[in-house]
């Protein structure tokens, strides 16, 4: 009897890595849950062996490359990464952002990713068939007014996923990058606004339907389960009333 494939995610905790870790326990894999908060990941992984599923938590902050390096010496063989983990800091102007912001929002989204990327890439080249799921956003795709230090993490980001994709073909490892628009989660906007709940608020304030976390992770979930020879390359997914970064219907 075959093993069960192994899916790591990263940024587990909440928004649309817990999600992410619903939906592809659903598709059968033993998903590892990794975040820095133990609390939430183990009570996601109890939720999920409860369900019938199989879920292991482990703590983990993707920005201390030691402790990746360690956790990576668990797999001999793994089929799905996806590098959830990152964020948001802030929203001011580039003449005034802070660069510890700047800072702290590269080394998560783009150092975090290639730090869980470079040592779990053994273990999804000898499984013979393994895929590496990178979360961008549109802003890794195009720029908007007070975004400019997360708008440059997540370019950073796609053009790691860019580049590795040409660096490992012809390896059995697909990569997939997925850029979400709006998505209205628990903590996205209220993390970048520093607990300001009245700001985070409005920037969903008169639309209509934003993206949620269970939508993205549904599409991971597809583009991971798809035949072995059909890579995602790009997947961009906005809600319908979003048109670009800097063009959003609102109601009022």
């Amino acid at each position: 009897m075959a093993a069960t494939p192994i899916a790591v995610v990263t940024g587990a905790s909440s928004g649309i890595g817990a999600a992410t870790a619903r939906t592809l326990a659903a598709e059968g894999f033993r998903v590892v849950l990794t975040a820095r908060r133990k609390d939430r990941i183990e009570a996601l992984a109890a939720e999920l062996t409860e369900a019938g599923h199989q879920a292991t938590a482990y703590a983990l902050d993707v920005t201390d490359r030691a402790a990746v390096d360690e956790f990576a010496t668990a797999f001999r063989s793994l089929a799905v990464l996806v590098n959830n983990a990152g964020g948001a800091l802030g929203a001011d102007p580039v003449a005034t952002g802070d660069p510890a912001d700047w800072r702290q929002m590269y080394e998560t989204n783009v150092i975090g990713t290639l730090n869980v990327t470079q040592a779990l890439l053994p273990a999804l080249t000898a499984s013979g068939d393994g895929t590496i799921v990178i979360l961008s956003s549109t802003a890794a795709l195009s720029s908007y007014e007070g975004g400019g230090g997360y708008v440059a993490a997540k370019h950073g980001e796609h053009v790691l996923a860019e580049t590795l994709r040409l660096e490992i073909v012809g390896t059995p490892v697909r990569v997939i990058e997925v850029a979400p628009g709006m998505v209205r989660t628990e903590e996205f906007a209220t993390t970048r606004f520093r607990g300001d709940t009245e700001k985070a608020a409005k920037v969903y304030a008169g639309v209509d339907a934003p993206l949620t976390a269970e939508d993205v992770a549904d599409t991971i979930g597809w583009a991971v389960t798809r035949p072995s020879h059909v890579n995602i390359d790009l997947l961009v997914v906005r809600p319908r009333a979003q048109a670009s970064n800097t063009k959003v219907h609102r109601t009022q």
